[in-house]
């Protein structure tokens, strides 16, 4: 029996796909004592992980130990016994697909998102797509969300995966990095990855018209290579993200503005809701933090279990 080191490309809930120092496949299972290391997720082995495993006769590898992860990107678990699901691990950045309208990602997600990105050290773009079917007033809000997210120093770009020729920013972005890539179901994730990568022919799904809502495509994340280099994670279309892992009193650490204000508080406990001299509550009375921003702190930090579309 031969220790090999590799890379999981793909997680299907009992069975891994690991991709072996030595450029082979092999489908891993875990080994059972890895489950009672206190991981209280539904998923021990995430997509990105580096492995050790057990290339043993039967054909089918054994997980035997999980490297130490430099970060990881996590959403609330549907499974109540558990108490999250690990989307990806090992990443160096997380892109959000984000559509004004067909269908609409509400401000709060893309907050949630962002916070939950910030919290375990992972840089965010916001990729708005679907520019093609956008009317003045759908650009106009696109304008100002751009204009928002810039000022607080996220990286943000417009595209159209349908229309658009020219994707060589996208592709730009996704160059030699380990990208997970997210958003609701219908944002286009699985467009834009096949028009820059079309050999990976990624199932994609029409939107309902009547809810303009998406259909699930993906059902387990998976990480694919880029021939142009660096690896993408497609994941599952996430309805709701929960943070979890954030204690209440540093929530405000990831929202970068309010972090900035909130040294200036007249309390240092200062949770930025009902406090009086509060920086923060002042800053956005006089316009330097936006409403919106301030808005989606207080729906995380008054009820951080609640699901948001």
């Amino acid at each position: 029996m031969e220790q090999k080191n590799g890379l999981v490309i793909k997680s299907t809930g009992s069975r891994y796909t690991v991709l072996s120092d030595d450029g082979t496949i092999m489908i891993c299972r875990i080994r059972g004592k890895i489950r009672l290391q206190g991981i209280k997720s539904t998923n021990p082995v995430s997509v990105g992980d580096r492995v050790v495993f057990d290339d043993d006769e039967s054909g089918e590898g054994v997980i035997s130990e999980i490297k130490e992860r430099k970060n990881y990107i996590i959403r609330k678990a549907t499974n109540l016994s558990k108490e999250s699901h690990i989307i990806a691990a090992n990443v160096d950045q997380a892109v959000l697909i984000v559509t004004i309208n067909y269908p609409m990602t509400s401000r709060v997600f893309v907050d949630r998102f962002i916070a939950a990105s910030e919290a375990y050290g992972i840089p965010v773009t916001l990729v708005f797509n679907k520019t093609d079917r956008y009317d003045p007033k759908h650009m106009q809000i696109l304008n100002e969300w751009r204009e928002l997210y810039e000022g607080i120093g996220y990286k943000t770009m417009a595209v159209s995966a349908k229309k658009q020729e020219d994707l060589s920013e996208f592709q730009n972005l996704l160059k030699d990095k380990i990208s997970v890539l997210s958003g609701h179901s219908g944002v286009g994730k699985s467009t834009l990855i096949n028009r820059v990568e079309p050999s990976l022919n990624l199932k994609t799904a029409e939107i309902s018209s009547i809810h303009h809502s998406g259909k699930h495509t993906t059902t387990f994340a998976e990480m694919h290579a880029l021939s142009f280099g660096g690896y993408i994670i497609d994941t599952p279309g996430i309805r709701g993200f929960g943070l979890i892992h954030i204690e209440r009193e540093e929530l405000y650490h990831y929202f970068k503005e309010l972090f900035e204000f909130a040294k200036d508080c007249r309390f240092n406990n200062c949770s930025h809701y009902s406090e009086p001299g509060c920086s923060v509550k002042k800053a956005v009375e006089d316009g330097h933090i936006a409403l919106s921003r301030y808005e989606s702190y207080l729906s995380i930090l008054l009820d951080k279990n609640e699901k948001y579309r």
